[in-house]
């Protein structure tokens, strides 16, 4: 451990693969215990947070928990060991052990490492693509204004400062575009541009675009007022909807098999103890949906891209029902089953990404089964 290699500066590193924005707005990603300021000497990668894994995790002095379930997710109305997650979260801060989640924006990524990419790989999926793609909204918003030509440097420059106009690693971006502005003074207004009272003005401007953090735009927005040259400063800004959010996949088997032969395939390399299968076993099958998690939401999605049968966890009675009276076969290899195969991945990821920013902690599996289920 050296003395740079805090929480926070993980919680940055993981930021960078896995925006916290890329989540999906119900999820609770991102720090759950703990002080940035804390060192780090180990980061353990679990699915979940379970007393356990937090005994595992006190063996180390300094351990950082990177779980994929947040251990806080709905919210708490007081923090006492009387509910499950209190009394964890109680466990992890008296023992000073951190702990992050990586959830949705895991589940998502488009790197390889989501959730649903070992079940593609497993079954050696071909012309992979989305299972259900829909855009999220941006942490960042556009905020557009209007300068005159001689003021637009100086404008674009307050806003920088002000934290305007950063684009992955890309700062002071901006886009100006040259036109013309209008207006007509009456009596009582204070032009910064000389116009007689009820004439109309025609003005050199340039329209300034710059996206601006969610969090900062109150503050971007007094700073364009002060640095304006106009006593009423115009402004536009619009939502930004550029981060894709896709869930699960789907593919094709490199042959046509049995649904039994699958299942069969499956058993043999996850740890799905109660792998359930809903269909006739007799049935070829080559379309294959997979999604790692709780994915009987997206069954209809499934059955919109023509799968012969899909491959996911926690699938429920009623939803199972309907999509057997639909033609879609079901493979249900349970929750941990079916998301602790990206753990291997997740891990190798954090650690190329550690090793290019010079960190030397070692980022390792726990070892604990968290499955409720034998």
């Amino acid at each position: 451990m050296t003395k740079n290699e805090t929480v926070g500066v993980w919680l940055n590193l993981i930021e960078q693969r896995y925006p916290a924005g890329t989540a999906a707005q119900w999820d609770n990603s991102g720090l759950q215990v703990g002080d940035p300021s804390w060192p780090v000497a180990r980061v353990l990668v679990t699915l979940d947070v379970t007393s356990a894994v937090l005994t595992e995790a006190q063996s180390v002095p300094h351990t950082l928990i990177v779980a994929h379930h947040p251990l806080l997710f709905h919210p708490l109305q007081r923090l006492t060991p009387d509910t499950a997650a209190g009394k964890l979260a109680l466990h992890a801060a008296g023992a000073h052990i951190a702990v992050t989640a990586v959830h949705t924006n895991l589940d998502i990524a488009q790197d390889g490492t989501s959730t649903s990419a070992p079940l593609a790989k497993l079954l050696a999926l071909t012309d992979l693509q989305p299972l259900m793609a829909t855009l999220g909204v941006s942490d960042t918003v556009k905020l557009v204004t209007f300068v005159p030509e001689d003021d637009v440097t100086c404008v674009r420059d307050a806003l920088t400062a002000t934290g305007a106009g950063v684009i992955g690693e890309y700062s002071a971006c901006s886009f100006i575009s040259p036109g013309t502005g209008t207006f007509r003074p009456s009596a009582n207004a204070q032009p910064a541009i000389t116009s007689s009272v009820d004439q109309q003005a025609f003005v050199a401007e340039h329209r300034l675009e710059m996206v601006v953090p969610r969090n900062r735009l109150g503050a971007v927005i007094v700073e364009l007022c002060r640095a304006h040259p106009y006593e009423k400063v115009a402004y536009d800004v619009y939502e930004r909807a550029d981060q894709t959010e896709t869930f699960g996949l789907i593919g094709t088997l490199s042959e046509p098999v049995t649904l039994d032969t699958l299942a069969k395939r499956i058993t043999g390399d996850l740890p799905a103890p109660d792998l359930r299968v809903a269909g006739d076993r007799n049935t070829f099958v080559s379309r294959v949906a997979v999604c790692g998690g709780a994915g009987d939401s997206l069954i209809g999605a499934a059955l919109a891209h023509g799968a012969d049968v899909y491959l996911t966890g926690d699938l429920r009675h009623h939803v199972s029902l309907d999509a057997r009276e639909l033609g879609l076969a079901l493979i249900d290899v349970g929750h941990y089953a079916s998301e602790v195969a990206a753990l291997p991945a997740f891990i190798d990821a954090l650690t190329a990404d550690a090793a290019r920013h010079g960190l030397a902690t070692p980022v390792l599996a726990s070892q604990v089964n968290t499955s409720p289920w034998s």
